[in-house]
């Protein structure tokens, strides 16, 4: 990572009974030594660095020796286009840079670093799928269906296979990934462009569409209201929930208020227990739900406080979901597992 927020976030690292900063490195080349003498549990890469920039540099490293990495960057268009991309290279996490660099501002950007690493040291690495994705087939929608998803560390890459496969006969989904505010957009973006559905970061007051799914913007929560025979989603900046905003549980439990029985939800990849609660609830109000599985998960902590509690119907793995999903609205039979409490 770049020498400009290094050595603060040294000191923060230094300060960790449980970690210890091994080395830094000023750009790619260096890296690559310091990696070779080291053997590094974690890294954090600075997206600019001179000589080669942060995605060349990871696409390298991730091919020849892939280990846990969190993305730094800028909180620009670029920045977060570039960061969507490492994580579709194999990128565990990201972290924008702090936007002021006063001392109290890069200490508590070091914590937050300091937090990502811990969960970063216990991911898996190499899950992403390579089947190929035919588009499913389509299902009769209902207005007032809808689909609930949210997610966290290692969502990003999840989602979109999960969403990839589904036909524009889907019902409406609404989801909360924890990301920041200035990297929805382009999440959206890239999702929609990828996707027979369309994907977009929800606007207040937007209506839930079959064919359509709405993504939180970063740090605002959503949740859903009726409207008519349907629904539309409402956006609040109100307190952190789980330490999360969005969040899952936020949205979950709108859900479950507002849609019961109408709805199917998946809890996806993520340290934490957000979700968990609100996955609960959704099943105590007749919803379809499902948790996806261990092995196919980049951090398992959302979804295995979700099936602690007995919020899971069913353990999915990735590449299965979508399918079980369209499969709760009555389509046909997955393959899945139940989970008996």
């Amino acid at each position: 990572m770049r020498n400009l927020f290094a050595p603060s976030l040294s000191a923060v690292v230094n300060q960790q009974p449980d970690m210890e900063m091994a080395g830094t490195a000023p750009d790619a080349f260096i890296a690559r030594e310091l990696i070779k003498q080291l053997n590094p549990d974690v890294l954090t890469l600075d997206i600019d660095m001179p000589r080669m920039d942060g995605l060349e540099f990871l696409s390298r490293l991730m091919r020849l020796r892939p280990m846990p990495v969190i993305m730094i960057s800028s909180l620009t268009t670029r920045g977060s286009k570039a960061t969507l991309n490492a994580l579709e290279h194999g990128a565990v996490d990201f972290l924008p840079k702090p936007e002021h660099r006063a001392a109290e501002n890069i200490e508590s950007w070091g914590q937050q670093v300091v937090e990502k690493i811990r969960i970063a040291a216990r991911a898996k690495l190499n899950l992403r799928s390579q089947r190929t994705r035919p588009i499913l087939a389509g299902i009769p929608v209902r207005q007032q269906s809808i689909i609930a998803i949210g997610s966290s560390t290692g969502g990003t890459e999840a989602l979109r296979q999960v969403l990839m496969p589904l036909p524009v006969s889907t019902p409406g989904i609404v989801i909360a990934q924890h990301m920041p505010s200035g990297f929805t957009h382009s999440f959206a973006q890239r999702l929609d462009s990828l996707c027979q559905i369309a994907v977009r970061e929800a606007q207040d007051g937007e209506p839930v569409l079959p064919g359509t799914a709405l993504i939180a913007p970063g740090d605002r929560h959503m949740e859903i209201i009726g409207q008519d025979n349907g629904y539309r989603v409402r956006l609040s900046d109100a307190p952190a929930v789980n330490r999360h905003r969005p969040s899952v549980d936020v949205l979950f439990d709108s859900v479950a208020r507002q849609a019961s029985k109408h709805a199917s939800a998946a809890l996806l990849t993520g340290m934490g227990a957000d979700g968990a609660r609100g996955l609960l609830h959704l099943r105590q109000t007749g919803a379809f739900t499902l948790a996806q599985s261990e092995a196919t998960c980049v951090v398992f902590g959302m979804p295995r406080e979700a099936i602690a509690l007995g919020g899971a119907k069913k353990v999915v793995d990735l590449d299965d979901i979508s399918q079980c999903l369209l499969d709760s609205f009555h389509y046909k039979n997955a393959s899945t597992k139940d989970v008996r409490r």
